[in-house]
């Protein structure tokens, strides 16, 4: 997958199916998150010179000689604009919004339920081979019912509620 066809999949079959003004869930897939053409969004993936030159040019008094790259990284993150990403500008031109769950965090995507109900189905019925796979891979949706949605999202709410108690609960000191 990479975002060219997840943005073709998201424009024409996803975003015409689903309710007026709806809150879209998406994990932090790289191809979730491809930042708008010509805004600036720091990444590790950068060079030095090019995180100098962005930090130079829009805050020369925080920039200075001595910095290594993981300095440069931070000071950039800190100060640049919050990324704009190319799918939140098809979502929101359609009328809806999209939330990030945290990154490596899969107990709050019901999705990787879902998936796993598909792929535990497939792997017992497994020949190793790419016509035994599509031959059972239909069955594997199948077996996605609403029922098991429901329960996905329960569990997903059940975590997030732990969360949320985790982080109201005092520390012991």
């Amino acid at each position: 997958m990479d975002f060219e066809n997840f943005r073709r999949w998201f424009c024409t079959s996803f975003l015409p199916h689903i309710p007026a003004a709806s809150l879209i869930v998406m994990d932090n897939a790289p191809y979730h998150n491809v930042s708008v053409a010509g805004v600036f969004s720091p990444t590790t993936a950068m060079k030095k010179v090019e995180l100098q030159g962005w930090l130079q040019q829009h805050y020369p008094t925080r920039y200075q000689d001595s910095m290594i790259q993981a300095a440069l990284l931070a000071a950039c993150r800190q100060l640049c604009p919050k990324p704009a990403y190319a799918l939140d500008r098809l979502a929101e031109a359609a009328g809806h919004q999209i939330l990030r769950t945290p990154q490596y965090h899969p107990e709050l995507q019901p999705i990787e339920n879902c998936w796993a109900v598909v792929k535990n189905h497939c792997a017992a019925q497994c020949d190793y081979t790419m016509t035994g796979l599509r031959a059972h891979l239909e069955a594997g949706f199948e077996k996605v019912t609403p029922e098991t949605c429901q329960a996905a999202i329960a569990a997903m709410r059940g975590e997030e509620d732990r969360y949320w108690q985790e982080d109201m609960e005092e520390p012991e000191e």
